[in-house]
């Protein structure tokens, strides 16, 4: 039995970890969970799983979540803020740690884990395209093992079993394309946050689709691929898949193409994180490819996807860029899902942004220069929001 710690479990990436748990009690058990400020849903996985130990991110609340398990006996240790959740992450016995929190706020964490000697199950793809150049130097350090717990990285990671050192050639990355797939590019201006937090194909937070509308989650990918597989920039290529049933290909010196095929269905790449070298059996629906039916690609457009390009020019610029493309990505989806900015500011936002950091890139960052490139590119983006002119603001989308 293989014995977890969660963090981000009342997200979707946690409640659907909480449910491969559930329907396999005899391979895992929980030893602590991490959550942002759901008390209601995390009192209740706290019932479920009696976890040893319980992080509350929102320390506010935390007499609200010790009301709410009063009668539970016995008591979990409840630790609170972003230093609760540290010491979830590096607690006890647990032997892997799902890392679901959203954004940067899980690298801390997620460095923690490492340096307490626990194995990985990345669910957030910030921890490696911001901190990249420290985090993949201390997993070699601490002889532990990063596996990847999102649906292309894991496609890729899953055909590369058996390939031999050097027989990788080339990456293929997936795309579905996201809300606006179908869209011309002159009607994004009309964009609403409802519009672009509708996903086509998969069930997300609205962050991360937002992030799908843009392509910037396909950006951040290649960055990640970047850190996790080794490969240049110019052998990670993103293609449009509408159906998102080829979660993503893999090309080998001798140019065959492998591909990892399924239902979107997020459950599969983090049951295959956490159960790694092994295969579980599972009830869920196997894929048939005549239900399937035709699978289709096209080639990215970039006037409609400019958040790509920002990405491949940052993880080729390397240092401290990659993370300043991050934060000013959260902090601008976050503007726009508050309706202070509109779709196509997101992008305008960004690129202002790093381009204002290129004369100050750290080419070979510690953590703290990384904490620090974040903290300043978010306060760019809130300068670059105030100096908009009152009628390009948007004050209520409908």
């Amino acid at each position: 039995m293989k014995s977890i710690t969660l963090l981000g479990s009342t997200g979707s990436i946690g409640t659907q970890t909480l449910e491969i748990l559930t329907h396999h009690p005899d391979q895992f058990r929980l030893v602590g969970l991490a959550a942002g400020s759901n008390v209601e849903l995390l009192a209740a996985q706290i019932r479920q799983f009696r976890p040893e130990i319980v992080a509350l991110c929102d320390a506010e609340k935390l007499p609200d979540l010790k009301s709410a398990i009063a009668d539970l006996d016995p008591q979990p240790i409840l630790v609170a803020g972003e230093a609760g959740v540290v010491e979830v992450a590096r607690y006890g016995d647990a032997e892997a740690v799902v890392t679901g929190i959203v954004g940067c706020a899980g690298l801390l964490p997620t460095i923690a884990a490492i340096e307490a000697g626990k194995d990985i199950a990345l669910a957030n793809k910030e921890t490696l395209i911001a901190g990249g150049p420290v985090v993949n130097p201390l997993i070699a350090k601490h002889g532990v093992k990063l596996l990847p717990a999102d649906s292309e990285h894991s496609a890729i990671f899953q055909c590369l079993q058996g390939v031999p050192e050097g027989g990788l050639r080339r990456i293929i990355l997936t795309a579905s394309g996201g809300a606006f797939r179908d869209w011309s590019v002159d009607k994004l201006g009309e964009v609403t946050v409802a519009d672009a937090i509708k996903h086509p194909n998969w069930s997300m937070g609205r962050k991360i689709t937002v992030d799908s509308a843009t392509l910037m989650n396909k950006g951040l990918e290649v960055i990640e691929a970047h850190f996790l597989f080794g490969m240049d920039y110019d052998d990670i290529d993103i293609v449009i898949h509408p159906q998102s049933i080829i979660h993503s290909l893999i090309e080998l010196q001798d140019t065959s193409v492998l591909a990892q095929l399924g239902w979107p269905d997020m459950r599969l790449p983090l049951l295959y994180a956490l159960s790694w070298p092994h295969r579980i059996y599972t009830d869920w629906e196997p894929l048939d490819l005549v239900k399937a039916g035709t699978l289709t690609f096209k080639e990215p457009d970039h006037d409609k996807y400019p958040c790509m390009q920002l990405a491949y020019a940052a993880g080729r610029t390397g240092g401290s860029m990659p993370a300043v493309l991050n934060a000013a990505n959260e902090q601008a989806v976050a503007l726009f899902l508050d309706e202070k900015i509109q779709y196509l500011d997101i992008a305008r936002c960004i690129e202002q942004t790093c381009d204002r950091h290129s004369r100050d890139n750290c080419p070979d960052p510690g953590l703290e220069d990384i904490l620090a490139a974040d903290r300043w590119a978010r306060e760019e983006v809130l300068r670059i929001y105030s100096t908009l002119e009152k009628s390009d603001r948007v004050v209520s989308l409908r």
